[in-house]
């Protein structure tokens, strides 16, 4: 029922979108890209007053499945697809880097106004559904000083398949194992406590609305609804607040591939890099079937991954690394 909803809407985006621009590009995907993706578009469509590009936020999962089957132009994707679901697709993608953002544990506690402090650890007990309240000597001894209530938790998480569920479990997989036992890693997951929401948004306003909710949205999300999120604590002990340079030393310190973009920069070694950041994605048949629509699909991109970064950092995104934006470019040009 729910796959038939999203054809029907699918189906209504691509045929009630106006037909004045020359090429239309449609594509779905990622809610951790949206905000910055929303400003991408509005801005080239001013200097390309001939393009229209639309993309609508289903969720990685949804947008991959519906770019993967060939029905859209692109999808926007915070988990690399790996070889196995590349081999599924009926047409071959390519993976374009274009932003780099984090996760945070966002949470409800309006009488606490200190920021609260947390390990990975104490991240995957709280998710796992062990420590249930927000008086817990776990959450105390990490907090000295705070007056914690003695609240129980309520965790939020993501229903639909999401990247940004990708990276919070990548994280806790490699910090907790017994996460990575019982949980693993992946775009949606068995979860044993917690309400669900579908998108960072929707997961946003429902920690606003339950008092001592915690859950995980990305960091522009968290900033824009003004909700409080804790700092996560680094490899080498240090309590690390996620922001635009945290992020970007977590991909500084981190072994960047030259050709294949799929890579995973959670707990960087970087001495201030924030434990869950990301990559995120965008995903393009290596050849589009019709000749426009694939040189405005890599001409859009190419702007994206050169001016479109100077907008990243006003919405607390980071700009992709100098050497990873050069081969970005490089796939674009060398695929059209």
């Amino acid at each position: 029922m729910r796959c038939r909803i999203l054809c029907l809407l699918l189906l209504f985006f691509l045929f009630c979108i106006p037909t004045m621009a020359q090429v239309a590009l449609n594509g779905a995907g990622s809610t951790f890209v949206f905000p910055i993706f929303s400003k991408w578009t509005d801005e080239y469509e001013k200097q390309r007053p001939d393009a229209r590009i639309s993309s609508l936020p289903y969720g990685s999962g949804a947008g991959i499945a519906l770019t993967m089957s060939g029905m859209l132009d692109f999808g926007g994707r915070d988990a690399p697809v790996d070889d196995v679901e590349l081999s599924q697709s009926k047409v071959p993608l390519l993976h374009v880097p274009v932003i780099l953002g984090a996760e945070v544990p966002a949470y409800n506690l309006p009488e606490v106004q200190t920021t609260l402090q947390f390990t990975g650890e104490l991240l995957a007990q709280i998710l796992l559904g062990k420590v249930t309240s927000w008086k817990d000597p776990a959450i105390a001894a990490l907090n000295p000083g705070v007056n914690l209530p003695n609240r129980p938790i309520t965790v939020v998480h993501r229903r639909d398949g999401s990247g940004t569920t990708y990276i919070w479990t990548d994280y806790l997989s490699k910090i907790s194992p017994e996460w990575k036992g019982r949980i693993g890693k992946g775009t949606k997951v068995k979860r044993p406590v917690g309400i669900e929401a579908n998108g960072n948004e929707a997961v946003s306003q429902t920690i606003l609305e339950w008092s001592g909710a915690i859950g995980y949205v990305e960091l522009s999300y968290a900033e824009k609804n003004k909700i409080a999120f804790g700092n996560v604590q680094h490899q080498a002990g240090r309590f690390v607040r996620a922001s635009v340079s945290a992020i970007q030393e977590a991909a500084a310190s981190s072994d960047l591939p030259q050709a294949d973009f799929r890579v995973s920069i959670r707990n960087a070694p970087g001495p201030l890099a924030y434990p869950i950041a990301s990559f995120s994605w965008i995903l393009i048949p290596a050849h589009a079937k019709n000749p426009a629509v694939n040189q405005a699909l890599r001409d859009f991109l190419s702007w994206v991954v050169a001016d479109g970064q100077k907008y990243a950092t006003a919405l607390s995104y980071c700009p992709l690394p100098q050497q990873v934006a050069a081969g970005a470019q490089r796939l674009l040009k060398e695929s059209r």
